[in-house]
């Protein structure tokens, strides 16, 4: 499959794969019709999706099953009026169907929205007033039902809710608060009613809008990040290259359908490999039974953010058997050297770090011809013109910290000759003024603070508005958390700076402890935390204050928000 998009699709070093990436880009690429249909015709029995959820359901779908499912769903949600363009919310948790409509809502040529089930009224109205929707497909829950309903007579776009459960019931009325009612399709008791399936004429261009995500932002409102067709082949890189996959490959990243990080680990670039998705549909993570699957079904491949891997080591992994186990990739979070060294002594196995956002595929990573440095993100993805600039606008020397930018004032081949890089968002949609904060003067900024050492692998610091100020030394957050996450009393911390009539800036430490050291908390371990920092990194990054806390302010997408401690001191200290 991947010879059909890649001229070269073996690589053995850095080099070699920075010279040689060069895309073969298909006028109208549909990801649906050029990969998943080529499949179902190449490879009809191989094994698509395998999925199964806590109450031991599991269902097999070859390629050739889910092109016949696709077909079915595509043709049921034009008998409802969804075509190309049409933006499209889904709201489904990790169910099987939100593979199936991914992919038939491709091949309508409509825009995808995914979103989290943790969303409120709020959220919902924000979302379909800022994006038009004009249908939302969600789970069959009373939670997110009921916020849906709420939300609809704010949300005047909204012509069409259907919900996806398991009661198979006809379609019905729902009445919320306010009195009016709500019409809900049922997915399942009408879908097998749907005439053929019959591809529309009017296909998708390569430039025009596939998907969107509003990103789950440390602060403000989410921002309404536009991808195109493209976006898709974007991420081949993602699951060849950096996941290291192969036909045969059973593939198990952990991730909501609701961000970003699905498409990354669950989607795409997983089927230009020609591997099958292994899907764990589960209410709340537990370390023991994500393992117990990984066991039962003999994953061989598993991405997971850095937070996961710190709750399988405080697992005893010898009483799992993860010998089908190949290859371990993580993202979504800077991953702590201590995470690294312990997983590897336990499994084995070496984590292969990546690095990217909303906004792209993965930027950065740690690929197979590459040895890994604990704790670094690993080298520019060949598809990306990526450096690093100081706040004048200077590129950066080795050793020196700054920006991590893409470089997008020339054309590439790896876009066909087209204005940005293959992968690259196209704009914050309705939203002009904050693109071009973004990205100009030929360069799309990302936000995040990076160094680079002589080897060429990139470090990161934080985000530009987390790096702390304190007696004229600028220290970024995530060198200190690596530090103290190497105590074992430590599972999670965020660092922020707190305002200091001496040094500008001091820096805090907000702490969850493992449970037998919770009673523990106090001024001891206060200072015995602080005397770790001291011998692990530079004596002046020591955290001078220290705060112990049950759980740490999370995005719904479960990135640390700290800007919400920050706001909780500044409050305090008024």
């Amino acid at each position: 499959m991947i010879e059909r998009f890649l001229k070269q699709t073996s690589f053995t070093s850095n080099d070699d794969y920075r010279q040689h990436l060069q895309y073969i880009i298909p006028d109208h690429f549909n990801f649906a019709y050029d990969v998943m249909d080529a499949w179902a015709d190449e490879a009809p029995e191989r094994l698509a999706l395998l999925w199964t959820n806590d109450e031991g359901v599991e269902r097999r779908t070859t390629f050739a099953q889910l092109k016949a499912e696709t077909d079915q769903a595509a043709a049921y949600l034009q008998s409802l009026g969804i075509g190309k363009g049409d933006p499209v919310m889904l709201i489904l948790k990790r169910r099987y169907e939100w593979w199936v409509a991914m992919l038939a809502l491709h091949k309508l040529a409509a825009v995808i929205i995914p979103a989290t089930h943790m969303l409120t009224k709020h959220d919902i109205v924000y979302r379909n007033t800022r994006a038009s929707v004009k249908a939302i497909i969600c789970v069959e829950d009373q939670y997110v039902m009921s916020q849906i309903e709420a939300a609809m007579p704010e949300s005047p776009t909204v012509e069409t809710l259907i919900k996806v459960g398991d009661s198979h019931v006809t379609a019905d009325a729902a009445t919320p608060a306010d009195g009016a009612p709500t019409a809900w399709h049922s997915w399942h008791a009408e879908i097998a009613a749907a005439p053929p399936f019959e591809r529309p004429a009017l296909r998708n261009d390569n430039s025009d809008t596939m998907l969107m995500y509003f990103t789950s932002g440390t602060s403000g409102e989410p921002k309404m990040v536009a991808h195109d067709f493209l976006y898709a082949m974007g991420h081949l890189t993602t699951g060849v290259f950096w996941h290291n996959l192969h036909e045969g490959s059973l593939h198990l990243t952990v991730a909501d359908t609701g961000w970003g990080k699905a498409v990354w680990g669950k989607f795409y670039g997983q089927w230009f490999a020609g591997a099958t998705v292994f899907v764990y549909d589960h209410e709340k993570f537990d370390a023991d039974r994500l393992l117990r699957q990984m066991e039962r079904y003999r994953v061989t491949s598993f991405c997971a953010p850095p937070t996961i891997y710190r709750f399988m080591i405080r697992e005893d992994l010898s009483r799992y058997d993860l010998s089908a186990l190949e290859y371990c990739t993580t993202a979504g979070e800077a991953l702590n050297p201590a995470v690294y060294d312990t997983f590897l002594a336990k499994t084995g196995i070496r984590l292969m770090e990546g690095f990217g956002q909303t906004e792209t595929t993965m930027t950065l990573g740690t690929f197979p011809w590459m040895t890994p440095k604990p704790g670094s993100m690993g080298m520019p993805n060949a598809q990306y013109d990526v450096s690093l600039i100081k706040p004048d606008g200077t590129p950066c020397e080795d050793g020196e910290k700054g920006e991590i930018v893409i470089r997008t004032d020339a054309t590439g081949k790896e876009c066909g000759g087209a204005s940005k890089p293959l992968g690259l968002f196209k704009e914050y949609y309705r939203d002009e003024e904050l693109t071009r904060q973004a990205w100009h003067d030929g360069l799309y900024h990302t936000g995040d603070m990076a160094w680079r050492d002589q080897d060429g692998y990139y470090w990161f610091e934080g985000r530009i508005d987390d790096v702390i100020k304190s007696s004229g030394y600028r220290i970024g957050p995530f060198e200190v958390e690596s530090a103290l996450m190497t105590h074992p009393a430590v599972v999670e911390c965020a660092i922020t700076g707190v305002p200091d009539d001496v040094r500008g800036m001091v820096v805090k430490a907000t702490v969850v402890l493992g449970k037998e050291w919770k009673s523990r908390a106090g001024d001891a371990l206060v200072k015995e935390l602080q005397q770790h920092v001291k011998r692990e990194t530079a004596p002046y990054k020591y955290p001078r204050i220290i705060e112990f806390v049950d759980e740490l302010p999370k995005t719904i997408s479960g990135k640390i928000r700290r800007v919400e401690i920050r706001k909780k001191d500044e409050a305090a200290n008024k």
